[in-house]
């Protein structure tokens, strides 16, 4: 009888042992959270637009180590797997047909190299695909540039062609003003009904020499021309849908993304918590108008401007923007045109403290990709979203620029 119970012990330790040495060796589960942080580490992320060098204009922070202010540096852009930011060289409308504006250009450049030279090990310039690619794999953050507001080029092809040298591979043909190139959304003089003469011309070279058209800020109209002239596919490097936030021409509406889509090019969706929410849209209207009636009155300086701007922030806090508010505007782009026409924008350093909860800087790419898994959007979808649509554009454009 005890040799009997001894041999039962001995089968069931077996059948435990069996049973773990099987639960051991299957397969763990990834939870979306941790797809979410290796895909982003795996994977090339290019950002349409992030406003680094104007942000060192205003006041220089080594953006090659931590910094405290501000939405990008090294440090967080490596946690969150940023590692293709277009450079935004920003130049002020008010700076428009002068030569300052021309100089400022330049000079931002300047300051996207120097933090190529301050940290050669970690970051790279990037003039091409290819250029992105090899840095991916050296492990560097890429670096490439895009002018936004066109009104450095002074009317003079031959300006486009020294950007164009320095690294210039986009340019946004207008900003919050009509220019010599194009009219602005949000301008209410349309002096040319669209693009100027000089801004059809502009298209033109900048399809010759590879430079992606950006038609961000540009009217409607504008955009329509864009698409009608070129012939390599365009971007909107940092907008967002009009759907949401109506009235809004700054964002693109349905039509304007079927023609972006038949074009095959992308729209990169802005973060900023005005271009993707219509409560924060209104809150800041609101603001706006009151306080521009006021200024009517007692002036812009005035204290009583001012008086009411803080009343107004304190009584009436922001609205800040969620997660799933954008993830709402890349599900709108994918059920209307399809997956192979959006991607990210995200404004960073360009739109103040209006960033969405949890996507405040550059460290919460992972969020977002784990916000599109929830969704049930493939991690082949995700790679889309992330790079392989605007590089696609990208890619076009040289060719057509090879081609001449």
């Amino acid at each position: 009888m005890q040799k009997q119970s001894t041999a039962i012990l001995i089968i069931l330790a077996s059948l435990v042992l069996t049973a773990c040495n099987t639960i051991s060796s299957a397969p763990k589960i990834e939870s979306n959270a941790q797809a979410a942080k290796r895909i982003t580490q795996q994977n090339i992320i290019v950002d349409g637009h992030i406003d680094v060098p104007y942000r060192i204009q205003n006041q220089w922070v080594d953006v090659t180590k931590s910094t405290e202010s501000g939405d990008f540096d090294y440090p967080r852009a490596v946690e969150g797997g940023l590692n293709a930011p277009f450079m935004s060289i920003y130049v002020p409308a008010s700076l428009d047909n002068s030569a300052e504006s021309t100089a400022l250009a330049h000079k931002l450049i300047d300051y996207v190299e120097a933090i190529v030279g301050r940290a050669p090990d970690k970051f790279a310039l990037a003039y091409s695909v290819a250029d992105v690619e090899q840095n991916f794999k050296d492990n560097k953050i890429s670096l490439p540039m895009g002018m936004e507001n066109g009104s450095p080029v002074q009317g003079s092809l031959d300006t486009l062609r020294v950007f164009h040298e320095r690294g210039i591979r986009y340019i946004t043909l207008a900003h919050s003003q009509s220019n010599h190139i194009s009219d602005s959304s949000y301008d209410l003089r349309r002096q040319w009904k669209g693009l100027s003469p000089f801004g059809k011309e502009l298209v033109v070279e900048m399809n010759k020499l590879g430079i992606i058209v950006d038609i961000s800020h540009v009217s409607d109209a504008a955009f329509y021309q864009v698409v009608d002239i070129s012939k390599a596919p365009v971007i909107a490097s940092h907008s967002s849908l009009r759907k949401f936030t109506p009235g809004f021409e700054r964002n693109m509406d349905d039509e304007m993304l079927k023609a972006l889509a038949a074009k095959k090019g992308v729209i990169m969706i802005n973060f900023g918590s005005g271009f993707v929410s219509p409560v924060a849209r209104s809150w800041r209207d609101n603001r706006t108008n009151k306080a521009e009636e006021l200024a009517k009155v007692f002036g812009e300086d005035s204290q009583e401007v001012t008086d009411f701007v803080e009343k107004y922030n304190t009584q009436s806090p922001y609205p800040f923007a969620t997660l799933d508010t954008v993830l709402n505007h890349i599900d709108h782009v994918v059920n209307l045109v399809g997956i192979d026409y959006v991607g990210i924008g995200s404004d960073y350093d360009g739109v103040g403290d209006s960033l969405p909860v949890n996507l405040k800087d550059v460290s919460d790419f992972p969020n977002l990709v784990e916000g599109l898994l929830d969704r049930g959007y493939s991690e082949n979808d995700i790679k889309k979203i992330l790079n392989e649509n605007v590089l696609r554009v990208w890619r076009e454009v040289e060719a057509v620029a090879k081609a001449g």
